[in-house]
């Protein structure tokens, strides 16, 4: 599962745009996932990563961007009282 906003926060709000790239780092045959960004805030994410990986507080290696794909399945069955529990859920964390 993705967080549904960009990672962006600035001024103690977050971003409320929907996620349009995974940003991760690679380095050699290892990648790790860093957070999600819109669009809009790609190069902030970038310059940001760069700064802080050379202070030396977040790890070394090509910073990536993938862009977020919709996924489906028909493999998952509900009925409407399902979806209803699923979002009555959801709204007490």
């Amino acid at each position: 599962m993705l967080p549904d906003k960009c990672s962006v926060s600035k001024e103690g709000k977050q971003c409320p745009s929907p996620p349009e790239f995974i940003v991760s780092i690679i380095d050699g045959k290892d990648e790790y996932m860093v957070g999600v960004t819109c669009g809009r805030h790609k190069q902030i994410v970038s310059g940001k990563i760069g700064f802080l990986q050379k202070e030396g507080k977040i790890h070394e290696g090509k910073v990536t961007f993938s862009e977020v794909k919709a996924v489906g399945t028909d493999c998952i069955h509900g009925d409407e009282d399902d979806f209803v529990q699923i979002d009555m859920n959801r709204s007490k964390n």
